[in-house]
């Protein structure tokens, strides 16, 4: 049924195409559509009105169904893409629960490199190709990267919040990568991944040489509040039957951000129809992580949904993990922060507070997506050699 939730996509970009037809009908003169669209567009409301009303709307339908038909195509295409992704023969080092640790230079008595992914992605995204991963170019650079890998929630983390996964598993986990290691090591948290290694950095700061942030958000109300405050508003609707499942499955979730963006479907597919081969199989690999979501315990969703986006009790302060209030300020390790300036997911807006709170943070702003930093070709030619050089200063030092 990918790409996920299908039927969304489809009623999404459906309403989207049919859509223009109302437009075009209340464009006309007189309308408050057109008293707009004069406003904003004089020369384009010129031209609507010269254009002779039967051919506009002939044309325009025929452009509607050139790109419905684009938009089916490239979801065929998808669908029948042959790309499958081969998992890395990387050994287990640690496992509890639903999650587990791969290492990805095993037997290397190389500075280690904890790297935590949100808790509702597949980690694979820091290793979604042989060329293109993250976690195999910190191995060429003489570092030990070690994966956490979420699975879905078992019977026991369906009743777990935000403390039990981070004051809680993660912190076991960091303990076994530095027992073993025999080393202080050096956490990467992408997005979500950057919040549950904020407390860890600040509860064992003397385990560590340093903290990576990867687009993580802080300010939820920096530069959308009206789409945080109807995300919380949407969530409360379905939180009392996550509360009965004991999770939030992989859709719903998927329906939830869509929500953010809901013609980018419309848009990546419809690009896909006229891409070459080689973008067709980077396009699957990573719709294919994309779709590979993990559910959300329903009592994180609840913490995540409402207290993150509904209450921002991150940027006020008062979010605490272990009992403690997370106040960045007060933090005391050698921190980067990599802020991608084209990041739609978490925007810059929300990013930059977190960063400008943390004592000495390093701030990096490449040109670059919230995803495309570490699935684009881009990425292990401008960012990723900085984050790699910057990690291995700090190891040694």
């Amino acid at each position: 049924m990918a790409p996920r939730p299908l039927a969304l996509h489809l009623a999404a970009a459906s309403a989207a195409l049919l859509g223009s037809q109302g437009a075009l009908q209340n464009s006309r003169s007189g309308s408050p559509l057109s008293r707009r669209l004069a406003a904003a567009d004089p020369e384009l409301a010129a031209a609507l009105a010269r254009a002779d009303p039967e051919a506009l709307r002939a044309a325009l339908g025929r452009e509607i169904l050139a790109r419905a038909a684009a938009f089916a195509e490239g979801i065929a295409r998808y669908r029948r893409h042959p790309f499958r992704r081969e998992e890395p023969p990387w050994p287990v080092a640690w496992r509890e629960g639903s999650a587990r640790l791969l290492d990805a230079a095993p037997g290397s008595g190389a500075p280690p490199v904890l790297l935590i992914p949100s808790l509702i992605n597949r980690g694979y995204i820091l290793d979604l190709l042989p060329e293109r991963s993250f976690a195999r170019a910190l191995a060429a650079a003489g570092l030990r990267p070690l994966l956490l890998d979420w699975d879905r929630p078992g019977s026991v983390e369906r009743g777990w919040g935000l403390d039990a996964y981070v004051a809680g598993r993660l912190a076991r986990c960091l303990a076994h990568v530095c027992a073993a290691s025999g080393r202080r090591a050096t956490l990467v948290g992408y997005c979500m991944g950057g919040l549950l290694a904020l407390p860890l950095a600040r509860d064992f700061a003397a385990r560590l040489d340093g903290l990576v942030l990867l687009a993580t958000p802080w300010d939820f109300h920096a530069e959308r509040p009206d789409q945080a405050a109807a995300l919380a508003a949407q969530a409360r609707l379905w939180l009392p039957a996550a509360d009965v499942a004991g999770e939030v499955p992989v859709d719903m979730l998927q329906a939830l951000f869509a929500a953010l963006d809901p013609l980018l479907a419309l848009r990546k597919f419809t690009a896909l129809a006229r891409a070459n081969e080689a973008g067709a199989r980077d396009f699957a690999a990573l719709e294919d992580w994309l779709n590979d979501g993990v559910p959300l315990a329903a009592p994180v969703a609840r913490e995540c949904l409402l207290g993150w986006y509904g209450e921002n009790v991150t940027a006020r302060g008062v979010w605490t993990i272990g009992g403690a209030a997370m106040r960045p300020e007060l933090l005391r390790l050698p921190t980067l922060a990599v802020v991608p300036a084209r990041d739609r997911i978490v925007p810059p807006g929300a990013a930059l507070p977190l960063a400008a709170a943390i004592p000495g943070a390093r701030t990096l702003r490449p040109a670059l997506g919230h995803i495309g930093m570490m699935a684009s070709a881009r990425g292990p030619a401008t960012l990723w050699p900085e984050i790699v050089g910057w990690i291995r200063a700090h190891a040694a030092s």
